[in-house]
């Protein structure tokens, strides 16, 4: 074989390779897609999964299997996730900000919550709600931040380095006030302590407070998130307490969809497509609502500079409050 045909022969068959390795996902979904949750079953990012997986399914006319791997702040999950192994081309996971906290406080993770995985979109997001017991004196947060500041105050949360701890922790560091971490092995038990008056506030899950708040078990001092709440349009964010600069105080609780560096990008495309119109439908939006969330418009790389951001901040927050997990 001449030179000539030798050059010809490599073009054709690394032609071949290439548009092989193209067309490998080009009908991608190709099997079932599991959709790996990082906690245990019954809680708000389970059941949101549950409807997300049923609402995916019908747009992609295929299998969209929960799996709940709970463990350490849904880093087990997330680990596993990076690690990618069997199915990770049709494995993505239900992220929360436990993503990026577990990031801030557990020092040893074996993986980077940015470049590891790639970030197909963001869902939703929803509030925290500063609340205290009817019974509390204090109607503002003006009111709450001078009191705790002459003297201990308590608040509760379901969890070291939930989104409901790192909230109270932030506004402890930027009130400067006297505030300790009471925590619970989850909301179901931080609710009764909150409701008697065992301890003095909470910064709650909208979802998990609200009808508490609607039958006058609670009162609601402000919302965490940068605008008011449409479910409670008359309380104010913590960033308009007068008196006070809380610029810096905005947190809410959302979900996202990732997957790990394995995942497929004709895999990604063809989810975004999928969620976007998952995220514009009526049924989402009307089973977000009973959340007290709203459909988020980041995806992609927004959804990746989001995440980014967020691990910065809550690492300057977990560090200043002296978060840290083995």
């Amino acid at each position: 074989m001449n030179i000539k045909n030798t050059v010809i022969a490599i073009s054709l068959v690394t032609s071949s390779l290439v548009m092989g390795s193209s067309s490998v996902y080009a009908d991608w979904p190709t099997k079932d897609i599991h959709l790996v949750v990082p906690y245990s079953a019954g809680g708000n990012t389970d059941i949101l999964s549950r409807e997300v997986a049923h609402l995916l399914q019908k747009e992609l006319d295929v299998n969209v299997i929960v799996e709940n791997r709970p463990g350490a702040g849904s880093t087990v999950a997330t680990g596993r996730l990076a690690r990618g192994g069997r199915n990770a081309d049709h494995t993505i996971l239900m992220a929360s900000p436990g993503h990026v906290i577990g990031a801030s406080i557990y020092p040893n993770l074996p993986y980077n919550a940015v470049s590891d995985f790639k970030f197909i979109t963001k869902l939703l997001d929803a509030p925290n709600i500063m609340v205290v017991p009817s019974s509390s004196p204090y109607n503002t947060v003006a009111e709450f931040i001078a009191a705790a500041k002459s003297k201990p105050m308590t608040f509760s949360h379901p969890g070291v380095g939930s989104s409901v701890h790192m909230s109270g922790e932030l506004f402890k560091t930027l009130t400067k006030t006297k505030l300790t971490a009471v925590p619970f092995p989850g909301s179901g038990a931080a609710l009764p302590a909150l409701l008697s008056g065992d301890v003095d506030v909470s910064f709650e899950n909208a979802s998990t407070v609200l009808p508490y708040i609607q039958s006058g078990g609670l009162k609601a001092l402000a919302v965490t998130s940068k605008t008011r709440f449409k479910a409670l349009p008359n309380v104010p964010t913590v960033i308009e307490t007068e008196g006070y600069d809380l610029s810096g105080f905005v947190t809410t609780v959302w979900n996202g969809v990732i997957a790990g560096n394995a995942f497929p990008d004709e895999g990604v495309e063809v989810l975004q497509a999928a969620l976007q119109r998952v995220k514009e439908s009526e049924e989402f939006n009307a089973f977000i609502d009973k959340m007290g969330a709203e459909a988020s418009p980041l995806s992609g790389e927004e959804f990746k500079s989001f995440i980014s951001s967020e691990v910065i901040r809550w690492k300057m927050v977990a560090e200043e409050a002296g978060v840290r997990q083995s």
